[in-house]
């Protein structure tokens, strides 16, 4: 049988403040790609910072979820949605270096979709091993929230965005090697960017099944908690 606890104002704050910080943080990294060169892969064809901070959205979620419910998840995926974006227009209103309206819209729309995907792939797996609804969800959220995100901030189609707010066009619809490996195939860099950061995500989620655990014995040990 599947228990939850009630879901206190200071909880919900954690939470909403741990998914703002981390949603907002991660719009800022995504512009700026690892400019490292390791084994010959130019590893800036490949990844942006926002890829090794964005899985812990996910992380935030499920920890939600399993302690107080998808209702409560919902809640704290909406609030934390809203405060991740309003406060990086704030900051773009003063320094448009900080962010792009167009990475703010190919953000909110991606994270909305995948988080409340993640939430109800997690509530139907919640009975299963400890590590199944964690992994599944978070793969599957991350699947589709890195098509979304890269598609709308990146791809030419989505140009017309940009122009919507006078600014030019921050398309990356310009041809380079596939994951950096090799010249001899080649692909436009918003979609080697989706690749890389997808399968640093997934790496990311894997290591982040630890802290869940441990976080997940915290939930069991304590008093009236109520797991699945």
């Amino acid at each position: 049988m599947t228990v939850t606890r009630s879901f206190s104002v200071a909880s919900f704050a954690i939470a909403v403040l741990a998914m703002a910080i981390v949603v907002a943080a991660s719009n800022f990294l995504v512009q700026f790609p690892v400019e490292h060169v390791v084994g010959g892969i130019n590893l800036a064809d490949t990844l942006t910072w926002g890829a090794f901070t964005y899985p812990i959205a996910f992380l935030v979620t499920d920890l939600t979820n399993r302690r107080f419910g998808p209702a409560a998840a919902r809640k704290v995926v909406a609030t934390g949605f809203v405060v991740a974006i309003v406060v990086p227009m704030v900051f773009w209103a003063f320094n448009e270096a900080f962010t792009t309206p167009r990475i703010l819209i190919a953000s909110g729309t991606a994270f909305l979709v995948a988080q409340l995907l993640d939430v109800t792939i997690f509530d139907r797996l919640r009975r299963t091993t400890w590590w199944k609804a964690p992994i599944v969800s978070s793969l599957i959220g991350s699947v589709v929230d890195t098509l979304l995100f890269f598609g709308i901030a990146f791809a030419a189609a989505f140009a017309f965005i940009d122009g919507l707010f006078g600014m030019e066009d921050g398309s990356l619809a310009f041809p380079v090697p596939f994951l950096g490996i090799s010249d001899d195939t080649q692909t436009l860099l918003w979609v080697s960017l989706a690749v890389g950061d997808f399968l640093i995500k997934m790496l990311v989620a894997v290591a982040l099944l630890a802290p869940y655990r441990v976080v997940l014995g915290l939930f069991q040990a304590a008093p009236n908690g109520r797991m699945a």
